[in-house]
């Protein structure tokens, strides 16, 4: 059995990742609000998936100092340079080359508890691996100013079914 490798770089809790709860309207002009909020939504999420591709090319080319500056803030916080560079070389390297991604999920959490207040961008991607593995990356963003930066990532090979 293979050992499982998994990167978490941050000590934040998200348990909101279990399906947040939607309030239901009712209504026309509830629907009206519904389809503006879906519709912002849309924006968020691909600004975010677009931050989170530049930064994996970074992990990709091996750049994990850069990758560490590009970071939010929150994240540099808690983790020195030195060590986001040593953790991402100890679960990356064994699984290089990362190639094709597919984005199985993005989700928008507000006030995830264990986190600081705010809103958080998750997204999973299944990645093709060195060997034919498959690899489950999930990133977590969080906006800084006008930009989504990466506060999380997490790397784990998939198994064998």
């Amino acid at each position: 059995m293979k050992s499982i490798r998994t990167l978490a770089l941050l000590p934040l809790v998200f348990a909101a990742l279990a399906a947040p709860a939607m309030a239901q309207e009712s209504g026309e002009a509830a629907d009206a609000a519904t389809t503006t909020v879906q519709d912002e939504d849309a924006l968020v999420l691909e600004a975010a998936t677009v931050a989170a591709l530049d930064w994996l090319t970074l992990l990709d080319d091996g750049k994990y100092e850069e990758s560490w500056q590009a970071g939010a803030s929150v994240m540099q916080d808690n983790v020195t340079a030195e060590q986001w560079s040593t953790a991402l070389k100890d679960a990356r390297d064994p699984l290089e080359p990362f190639e094709a991604r597919k984005l199985l999920e993005s989700r928008k959490v507000t006030d995830p508890p264990g986190a600081p207040a705010g809103e958080y961008i998750f997204l999973h991607y299944r990645t093709e691996a060195a060997n034919e593995q498959s690899v489950t990356e999930t990133l977590v963003l969080v906006e800084e100013g006008d930009a989504w930066k990466v506060v999380g990532y997490f790397v784990q090979p998939e198994q064998a079914g």
